[in-house]
């Protein structure tokens, strides 16, 4: 049976809190992501999603701000030998789509609802490809 090791992204992108809320969009942008892990040193200490900049150029208050403003403290993880249907019960019931993968304090990847698709309907070609 796959785990959250065999099915979670390991590519990822980091940005620290006092980057500003476009710099970390950019690289979101330029690496084809939906969430950057938000760093303190070699801790996690938030994630940055989609939703947060959404939110953030909703508000109009993108310019200068910094990622710390806008990401979730403290998210929620999940470990790298945890079942794939535990972290979709986990994202479902939390109401988001990515979720950081440690193992002891030490992000090792990240999960999105796309991974598990990958997993549930074991194709990973694009329509039409």
């Amino acid at each position: 049976m796959a785990t959250v090791r065999d099915v979670m992204s390991t590519a990822l992108l980091t940005v620290e809190a006092t980057a500003t809320l476009t710099e970390a969009a950019a690289q979101m942008d330029a690496r084809g992501v939906g969430a950057a892990l938000v760093m303190n040193g070699e801790h996690l200490s938030g994630i940055l999603t989609e939703r947060d900049i959404l939110h953030a150029v909703a508000t109009g208050e993108v310019e200068g701000t910094k990622v710390g403003a806008w990401m979730t403290h403290d998210p929620e993880t999940v470990g790298p030998d945890q079942q794939p249907g535990d972290a979709a019960a986990v994202m479902l019931h939390g109401g988001f789509r990515h979720l950081p993968v440690l193992e002891g304090d030490t992000p090792i990847g990240i999960l999105s609802i796309r991974d598990l698709m990958r997993l549930t309907i074991g194709d990973e070609s694009p329509r039409g490809v």
